[in-house]
């Protein structure tokens, strides 16, 4: 008999088991109606959101500067560098004879000649402003030099005599700066004419800047030489699109396959006129150059015409609440379904804020740690419960056998009629 009652009471539960869930379905307004499974889910991250253009790119130097020869005026002698020659600031870059060369001499000495001038009456000038500051305290209404007073700009008659003495010291001071400018000026005056009589025959011309000699036009039509600097730039371009985001001074990165370390740098130029003429047939370009940043006395030596890739950061944000982009629905505005504690499927409106790399900055709405749907299977109401599918890697036997008779008992019962 107690097999038989047995299997009348397994019979009886069954078809009681049975009977609530069906009702719990059929039920208008039933909450198993609106119970939503929940496969993905994910939790608003603290990241670090980057908006980037990715572009190739070809290594070239940052300047080219061209030396041009007026053969109408002077005669040519001969070149003193050869193409490829590395070469620094001062650095001797070809010979040349000219009949002006008397002229220029004549009118180096003019312009010494007025500098000297200008000096001695400059010291002249400082003498009056030292004697008459000497007589301001014992005579006050002693007799001043119209030059002196009309330079210092102020009513000898009213003004004290420690205004009298600081507006003489200024003036002193700004005439003793324009000595000094005017003596070099002269030092200079002289290195050129010392150079003329040195080069009675020739005249050098020099380089302004250091680099290597790109080419020489031994058939003297201008520029004569061009010559391109040691240091290395990034040159590409950006597309019509492109170019409403990037901005000079924006952060690079570079890789190539002819460097071991990857460069660093910031955009130094950006063409606003397209590399060639408007079209409507095309998309216009617009050329750019990235400064590669130097790293130091063991930086590499780039190889001319290497090619890159190359990442402009156009848009960065640190530390801001982040969440897949597949997470974010919308309709008047952009949502996310939030995974309460109490087991609800809530709708949250959000504020969107940078949006790259698959992944979508909160400006306004869930914080950082909240879990949220991510693209559910269904459609979704507001306030629905939802399930999730069991972790059987994280249900150990080993757990089950620590609960109580009555614990087994009692979870088994809130698994089947939780409401």
């Amino acid at each position: 008999m107690s097999g038989k009652w047995k299997i009348a009471a397994v019979s009886i539960a069954s078809i009681v088991l049975i009977t609530v869930n069906l009702y719990l379905i059929e039920k208008k307004e039933s909450k198993v109606e609106r119970t939503v499974f929940v496969e993905n889910w994910t939790k608003v991250k603290k990241d670090t959101i980057t908006d980037t253009i990715q572009k190739n790119g070809v290594i070239k130097p940052v300047e080219e500067y061209d030396i041009y020869f007026d053969a109408k005026k002077n005669d040519f002698k001969k070149f003193l560098v050869k193409e490829g020659d590395a070469i620094t600031a001062g650095s001797s870059l070809f010979e040349y004879k000219t009949s002006e060369l008397d002229a220029l001499k004549a009118n180096l000495e003019a312009e010494k000649t007025a500098a000297e001038g200008e000096i001695a009456g400059i010291e002249e000038y400082i003498g009056k402003l030292r004697s008459y500051q000497g007589t301001v305290t014992s005579e006050p209404n002693a007799a001043i030099d119209e030059s002196v007073e009309k330079n210092l700009n102020i009513d000898i008659t009213t003004s004290s005599s420690d205004l009298i003495k600081s507006n003489i010291e200024q003036e002193m001071y700004k005439q003793e700066l324009e000595k000094n400018r005017l003596d070099e000026k002269v030092k200079m005056l002289d290195a050129k004419l010392s150079s003329i009589e040195e080069q009675s025959s020739a005249i050098v011309t020099t380089s302004e800047a250091d680099g290597v000699v790109k080419s020489i036009n031994k058939n003297l039509n201008n520029p004569i030489i061009s010559i391109v600097s040691t240091n290395m730039a990034i040159e590409g371009d950006f597309s019509e699109k492109e170019m409403k985001k990037a901005e000079v001074g924006m952060t690079i990165k570079a890789s190539s396959s002819d460097s071991k370390k990857s460069l660093k740098g910031k955009i130094g130029r950006i063409h606003s006129y397209p590399a060639e003429e408007p079209s409507l047939k095309k998309e216009n370009r617009f050329p750019f150059q990235a400064l590669i940043e130097p790293e130091g006395e063991e930086t590499e030596t780039l190889l001319v015409g290497s090619k890159v890739n190359l990442t402009v950061i156009t848009n960065e944000k640190a530390g801001v609440p982040s969440i897949p982009i597949e997470a974010v629905h919308y309709q008047k505005q952009p949502y996310i379904y939030k995974l309460t504690n109490k087991g609800h499927v809530d709708k949250h409106y959000i504020t969107k804020g940078l949006k790259a790399e698959g992944k979508q900055e909160i400006i306004k709405g869930p914080s950082i740690g909240d879990v949220i749907l991510l693209k559910p299977n269904v459609a979704v109401k507001n306030h629905s419960y939802f399930i999730t599918p069991i972790q059987f890697e994280k249900v150990k036997a080993g757990t089950y056998k620590k609960f109580t008779s009555r614990e087994k008992v009692r979870y088994l019962l809130l698994g089947i009629l939780e409401k």
